[in-house]
């Protein structure tokens, strides 16, 4: 069993979409990204970075409920100021939350894209006020008060959109079985468990972060795949150092199960049908 290097971050996201442009307007709008690339892919990110992708599929099939696939991709702001700023672009472009989490290691959003994808903004505690018992990481889900989130920005601050050190910081999926995520995602790629605590839920991280990835089986146990041409997650970006680490990352994943190699590196997915991207920084 290898690990992935301490510097392993997430890329891009790409999801289906059936309405690139309506989901364009959304990311735009209400999310504060820009469009970087225009094209049979839609992307769009900060600073000319790209953060989420949207891959036109108008007569892809919806993804069934109480399937594997995407919970919620995360977008990780730089500040809480940022983060409060983000609540009040959503609200400036008339969508609601479905939710609003302190959790202990970060303070946290989340709503729905128009066609269901879920959307976590968050922004992190400082590492040192990470909270521990024996060593372990403790994560928990409070209630996080809008009102003193608010009071971080004046309200006369305009909207620049998404600052530039914006990045997607952990992507959180449906699996059907968590021990054998955690053998894909830990095992074979090398990511780290930093957290067990919650019910029906795993999460695994490289370089002592909280979580890149969340698993979760709270679609069923033993939830089926969405058929491959889904509207949904299409995939999301495991970003290491170098060439050497992607071959290496990739050598343990082939060992454990069916790889493509591809020009950007390594294409796989999880046994719940979970794909990703393994490339080179």
């Amino acid at each position: 069993m290898g690990e992935l290097p301490a510097d392993a971050r997430l890329g891009a996201i790409r999801l289906r979409v059936a309405d690139v442009e309506r989901l364009t307007r959304f990311y735009e709008q209400a999310i504060g990204l820009q469009v970087v690339e225009n094209g049979p892919v839609t992307a769009l990110g900060v600073d000319g970075r790209t953060l989420v992708e949207l891959e036109a599929a108008p007569d892809a099939p919806p993804r069934p409920l109480h399937t594997t696939g995407l919970f919620h991709l995360a977008i990780l702001v730089p500040s809480r100021a940022d983060l409060a700023l983000a609540l009040r672009r959503v609200a400036a472009a008339g969508w609601r939350l479905t939710g609003a989490s302190d959790h202990l290691v970060s303070e946290a959003l989340y709503l729905s894209d128009p066609e269901g994808n879920g959307i976590e903004l968050y922004r992190d505690r400082p590492r040192d006020e990470w909270p521990a018992v024996g060593g372990v990481l403790q994560m928990d889900t409070l209630p996080l008060d809008l009102g003193n989130l608010l009071s971080e920005v004046d309200e006369v601050n305009g909207d620049v959109g998404m600052p530039a050190d914006t990045t997607l910081g952990h992507v959180h999926l449906q699996v059907s079985d968590l021990a054998a995520a955690e053998h894909f995602w830990a095992e074979a790629l090398g990511f780290d468990v930093t957290v067990r605590g919650y019910p029906g839920a795993l999460f695994v991280s490289a370089g002592g972060y909280h979580h890149h990835v969340g698993l979760n089986t709270w679609a069923g146990a033993g939830a089926p795949s969405p058929p491959d041409d889904a509207l949904g997650l299409d995939r999301f970006e495991v970003v290491l150092p170098d060439a050497d680490a992607v071959s290496e990352a990739g050598g343990r994943l082939a060992a454990a199960g069916p790889v493509e190699l591809v020009e950007d590196g390594v294409l796989a997915a999880d046994p719940s049908g979970n794909a990703l991207l393994v490339r080179s920084a």
